[in-house]
């Protein structure tokens, strides 16, 4: 390993040098198991005798900074921490013992064999263009990919050229709304508030837009100009927008020139009948479509793309290129030729039956003591409770870590009577604590046997 080592001249060459390993170590830079070089090397390195570095490692080994053994070298002794608690514990204050909590797929079915294979098809075959700077819009292989795979599995009038590849839906929600130069966004209440804060913070302004049993209500958009919405599966109702609404929607959108982003973040699961198509192929001038591979695949590859209406697109490649300048190409270039290899379709095929497995075994277990809502599509269900607090305390007891309806109103709860509930998600538990976690969720909704 290189070594940075700063010693003070006036210590003395052995002292100073003890004094800057041992100032290295406190501080961190020199972490725990950090396997030193050999006295030999460093002796070169910093034109001293190897003595005189022998005999620096020796006493701090003598104090404990550095371990020595036979084989092995010189390393970095792990010592105790008087400023925070031990990781074991802290790891159990923060990690429920059962996790329904929504929002993310079971990460322990990615595909890893199919992406190393797709990886390693892309890197042999990548031009060396590929590790330079490259488009903001993204690496015209998975623009190419995309175009054909949004077509025809989500029914997306995607061109490549009017594809931008994100890191991940919220780079795109926050691209758009600089674009937009902080203009006013309505979106649905309740939805997710994360989102709201995402808009706020690249300087847009938010307002609510009700969402009832059909999903979003249009007649409330009145003279706004953009509007937010997840039609394929409401988050966190789970509603899915009536064929009316729909026409509603992009009527009004037509009639103001104004824009819909659709939020496309779970569209491939649906259970019970085909997968409802994209608002974006009835009206592809006024909408901005959003999706991401972080419930298909996982969310650690930070890979989303926009499909843009064609008066958008340089204006949202500009603001992507003073961004980042680009998302990383490999992971692109990898993703590409999963889909192009059908190994994707596959992959998505496989979690759909998983998850309605799940699905089922949710509806099942809660049976019809409970009204459970959103359950055609997604990896998430509501369910309706009397008392949202009285519920999540009896969770907390029980170690289960579920959603709360409550957090996602645009404004607290004014006593007008809100519908209250859990926001269940099934696709994080892994297959042999699923059955346990159902069992405490019953238990804390009070339903027997």
């Amino acid at each position: 390993m290189d070594l940075h080592l700063e010693a003070d001249p006036s210590d003395g060459r052995r002292a100073g040098l003890e004094r800057a390993l041992r100032d290295a170590v406190r501080d961190g830079r020199l972490a725990p198991g950090a396997r030193l070089p050999a006295t030999r090397r460093l002796a070169d390195e910093l034109g001293v005798s190897r003595g005189t570095v022998k005999a620096a490692y020796d006493q701090l080994v003598a104090e404990g900074y550095l371990t020595a053994r036979q084989g092995a070298g010189t390393q970095v002794a792990a010592l105790p921490s008087v400023d925070s608690e031990p990781p074991e514990a802290s790891a159990r204050a923060r990690v429920p013992r059962f996790d329904l909590r929504p929002g993310s797929p079971d990460v322990g079915v990615f595909p890893a064999a199919a992406w190393l294979r797709a990886l390693r098809r892309a890197v042999a075959t990548a031009p060396s263009a590929a590790y330079d700077y490259g488009d903001p819009r993204g690496r015209i292989e998975l623009r190419n990919a995309l175009s054909g795979y949004l077509g025809r599995a989500r029914g997306v009038v995607a061109p490549p050229e009017r594809i931008v590849v994100t890191s991940g839906y919220v780079q795109g929600l926050s691209l758009l709304t600089r674009v937009l130069d902080g203009g006013t966004l309505a979106m649905e209440d309740p939805g997710l508030p994360f989102h709201r804060d995402v808009v706020r913070r690249a300087g847009g302004r938010v307002v609510p837009v009700q969402v009832d049993d059909r999903g979003v209500c249009p007649e409330e958009l009145g003279d706004l100009d953009a509007v937010v919405v997840t039609p394929a599966h409401q988050y966190p109702t789970g509603v899915t927008l009536h064929p009316s609404r729909r026409r509603a929607l992009t009527d009004w959108a037509r009639a103001r020139a104004g824009l819909i982003v659709e939020d496309d973040y779970d569209g491939e699961f649906r259970y019970d009948r085909q997968p409802v198509g994209a608002l974006q192929g009835m009206a592809p001038g006024q909408v901005v479509y959003l999706g991401t591979a972080s419930k298909t695949l996982g969310p650690a590859l930070r890979l989303g793309w926009m499909v843009l209406p064609p008066h958008l697109v340089d204006a949202v490649a500009d603001v992507k290129l003073h961004t980042d300048y680009q998302t990383e190409a490999i992971g692109q270039l990898a993703l590409a030729e999963l889909i192009g290899s059908h190994a994707y379709d596959r992959h998505v095929r496989a979690c759909r039956l998983r998850y309605r497995r799940r699905r089922d075994r949710l509806v099942e277990r809660l049976g019809a003591c409970r009204r459970v809502r959103g359950i055609a599509a997604g990896l998430h269900a509501l369910v309706e409770v009397g008392d949202e607090a009285e519920v999540l305390a009896r969770a907390e007891a029980e170690g289960l870590a579920v959603g709360r309806l409550g957090d996602h109103w645009h404004t607290p709860d004014d006593g007008e009577g809100r519908t209250q509930g859990l926001v269940v998600g099934y696709g994080t538990p892994r297959e042999r604590t699923y059955p346990e976690a159902l069992e405490a969720l019953a238990r804390v909704l009070e339903l027997g046997h």
